[in-house]
């Protein structure tokens, strides 16, 4: 089978469970990250006649995703995030667009600073800390999570990519404060989807993303954004920033709990998608 050919046939399977752009679009993911086929190959290398293990398991994958539902980033086990190819497995979610913008957000606060502290909680595959840590080059960044197996992930993301982090492993809901005050940003895209909107949810990540990084009670919503907050409270230099992703749902109770807690310059902003998505505040002299 040529090249061509086997982009129109994993474009076919995947028809049968995608729309067709969407099919297009994970026939190329499954292409380049999975066979290291570029868009630019394949155009220019298109009758190139391709090994038949080539094509048995660039179909496989492309079968995964069909048949099984699951996530194309985790079958080819790549996910694209702040321009680095980051590893992904399902013991992480996968990086959102939408969580670019907050480490936008963190970048544009810390421009022009150099001696930087800054904690990632809630890290997962280590996306934020990963992306602060190379684009704010001279800062001292650590990330936690409460997942050894996620944590795994993290620093292998952070020796391919040559970021320079400090991983340790806590619980976000119970993390002990510091004897002095260490950090100067702590940023967290903690658990925040509550369980009742799970019917609302799509099957491959209900299914294949971890449940742990993903929800939180009915009940109790904002449960990590206020352990987190509390937390900041003493692990943050006076004049220190706290930076949020949120649910939208549940955004202005998210500005009410950290203005409650003494935060002051508290902000909300929206992702690409016009939903609030971000929360910012200051940590106020004392």
């Amino acid at each position: 089978m040529t090249l061509s050919c086997l982009r129109r046939a994993l474009r076919d399977i995947l028809a049968s469970a995608l729309d067709p752009r969407e099919a297009d679009a994970t026939a190329r993911i499954i292409l380049e990250d999975g066979g290291g086929f570029s868009p630019v190959a394949i155009a220019a290398d298109g009758d190139r006649t391709l090994e038949d293990f080539t094509v048995e398991r660039l179909t496989g994958m492309a079968r995964r995703v069909a048949e099984g539902g699951e996530p194309v980033q985790y079958v080819v086990g790549v996910a694209r995030f702040y321009g680095m190819d980051l590893h992904v497995t399902p013991d992480v979610l996968i990086p959102r667009p939408e969580t670019e913008g907050l480490v936008d957000r963190v970048v544009d606060a810390a421009r022009g600073r150099s001696d930087l502290r800054v904690l990632d909680v809630c890290t997962g595959s280590g996306c934020i800390a990963i992306a602060l840590a190379r684009t704010l080059p001279f800062a001292d960044v650590e990330a936690c999570d409460i997942s050894a197996a996620a944590l795994g992930v993290a620093r292998r993301n952070a020796a391919d990519t040559g970021a320079k982090v400090t991983f340790f492993e806590a619980d976000a809901l119970c993390m002990p404060a510091p004897a002095s005050p260490r950090y100067d940003i702590v940023v967290s895209n903690p658990p925040y989807i509550a369980r009742s909107e799970a019917e609302l949810m799509d099957d491959r990540v209900l299914l294949h993303e971890p449940s742990l990084a993903l929800f939180v009670p009915d009940d109790d919503p904002l449960r990590f954004y206020r352990a987190v907050a509390v937390y900041a409270q003493s692990a943050l230099v006076p004049g220190g920033r706290l930076f949020f992703e949120i649910n939208s749902l549940y955004a202005d109770a998210t500005a009410d709990l950290l203005r409650e807690l003494g935060y002051t310059d508290v902000e909300l902003d929206r992702d690409m998608y016009r939903r609030m998505r971000y929360a910012s505040a200051t940590l106020p002299q004392r």
